[in-house]
């Protein structure tokens, strides 16, 4: 069947990147004063290499956000700071996926978003897109209503076709119930132009609630190249997940038979919050932007590892480290509160 639209890779041009901006009347409440700090930094990393899309849930904080950012060196002429009503900050996840046609021109695909197949509230993400297009945020782009429950975090582009993924998220009967393995393959060929399904069906991190979205495990660095999350401590809960998902990864291949090159990252300590619960640090959600990779940090000695790693990985990029400690307090990381949007998305792209 012929390819008839493209699912770009992360590391293609980009307009820019969305972020949905924490706020009192959401579960961040408690943490604001020290996950504010941590929005201000990514927005300003990113607003020197291209543009931001921050929305917003009211006037005030649209207030607060622009003048927490006029404090910072930030490019105040690349951030377009948007009001419209959201349940949490989640963008990969409730943002739109941009696919391009076979002239190379993008659209994009406004896909369900029902909290991670009905575990939180989220009627007011699922509407944030179709809200940003009817303010004319992304210009003459065309924007797509999907009825398909898919999230951003469960899929991973090559930019050639080829989709890595896990079957506990894609399969979960919370999303598509109606759809098998089978069904979801045609979907994923129909709508985003996916030749090459690559199956994970292992692989957890302890306080994930995503059941186990890809980007928190394994992702391409370049078509023939996938950093994975590691981990060698057999005492460590996720030992036997992540040692069955690592015999998993280096038995894959490419769709014209090449094995991949694997960088594996390795797991920061374990980190808890007040309640006791583990949660889901990981390096592998990393965000690459024009020029650069953002990777999480966690004020841990595997810091140091990941960074180096990862820049063999991405050697014409810079390296950059972001504390993602108040991040996954909410059980998510830096690649999982941005989306990228790229090259011709957005209505003032430079």
């Amino acid at each position: 069947m012929k390819q008839s639209c493209r699912l770009p890779a992360e590391w293609e041009a980009q307009s820019g990147v969305m972020l949905t901006w924490p706020h009192e009347q959401s579960d961040w409440a408690p943490l604001l004063a020290r996950v504010d700090p941590i929005f201000v930094r990514i927005a300003r990393e990113i607003s020197h290499r291209e543009g931001v899309l921050i929305v917003c849930h009211n006037e005030p904080l649209q207030r607060h956000v622009l003048r927490q950012l006029r404090k910072t060196d930030a490019q105040m002429d690349r951030i377009d700071c948007r009001i419209a009503p959201n349940n949490d900050t989640w963008a990969r996840d409730h943002g739109p996926l941009t696919v391009l046609d076979d002239n190379g021109s993008a659209y994009l695909l406004d896909f369900t978003f029902n909290g991670w197949g009905g575990k939180y509230p989220a009627e007011l993400d699922n509407a944030i897109t179709g809200n940003l297009a009817r303010q004319g945020v992304f210009g003459d782009t065309p924007c797509r209503p999907i009825d398909w429950v898919l999230e951003g975090g469960s899929i991973d582009s090559d930019g050639r076709g080829c989709l890595l993924t896990t079957e506990a998220c894609l399969l979960s009967p919370g999303r598509n119930p109606q759809r098998d393995k089978a069904g979801i393959e045609q979907a994923l060929h129909q709508y985003l132009g996916v030749e090459h399904v690559l199956w994970l069906a292992h692989g957890a991190l302890a306080g994930d609630d995503t059941d186990s979205h890809i980007d928190t495990l394994a992702r391409f660095c370049d078509p023939l190249t996938i950093a994975y999350t590691r981990c060698n401590d057999p005492n460590d809960d996720h030992y036997t997940e992540l040692q069955a998902m690592q015999t998993e990864l280096y038995a894959l291949t490419s769709p014209d038979g090449q094995p991949y090159r694997l960088l594996p990252l390795p797991l920061p300590a374990p980190q808890f919050n007040a309640s006791g619960k583990r949660l889901p640090a990981t390096y592998t959600n990393f965000l690459i932007i024009n020029g650069a990779v953002l990777v999480p940090t966690y004020d841990d000695p595997q810091d140091a590892i990941a960074l180096k790693r990862l820049q063999t990985g991405f050697p014409q990029r810079d390296i950059i480290a972001i504390d993602a400690r108040p991040l996954i307090e909410q059980f998510g990381s830096l690649h999982c509160v941005t989306l990228q949007l790229p090259k011709g998305v957005l209505a003032d792209d430079d």
